[in-house]
């Protein structure tokens, strides 16, 4: 998995999903090439590392008629690109669509977040 190198960031929302917990992550700090808006962290109970991410980043310029942000979903076996709008640039927006995404990743869709910040 190629996880982002993250220096530092600022937890934005944290949800606890089924066995897991969610955080989100903004004002991110790192070396990787493409800039990040925010990042959806999902750890199993218990664990240090994340084992999905769902990030927002930057669209390529070649994207910028469908929108600002580009939404990735990277795990173990994944790297992929999901859509781009400008929606992705929003916490809220982003958020929502996040957490969508990694609850269908996970087979979580019957398990319902739960906001803890």
């Amino acid at each position: 998995m190629q996880a982002p190198n993250i220096s530092t960031a600022i937890p934005q929302r944290r949800f606890q999903l089924g066995d897991y917990s969610a955080v989100v992550l903004g004002n991110i700090e790192s070396n990787d090439p493409m800039p990040y808006r925010f990042i959806l962290a999902l750890v199993p109970e218990g664990a240090k590392k994340p084992v999905l991410y769902v990030i927002s980043q930057k669209a390529r310029r070649a994207d910028a008629a469908s929108g600002s942000h580009q939404l990735r979903i990277v795990s173990e076996n994944l790297d992929e690109s999901i859509s781009v709008s400008d929606l992705w640039g929003d916490l809220d927006g982003f958020t929502t669509e996040a957490m969508l995404v990694t609850r269908k990743a996970m087979g979580l869709m019957d398990e319902q977040p739960y906001q803890m910040m």
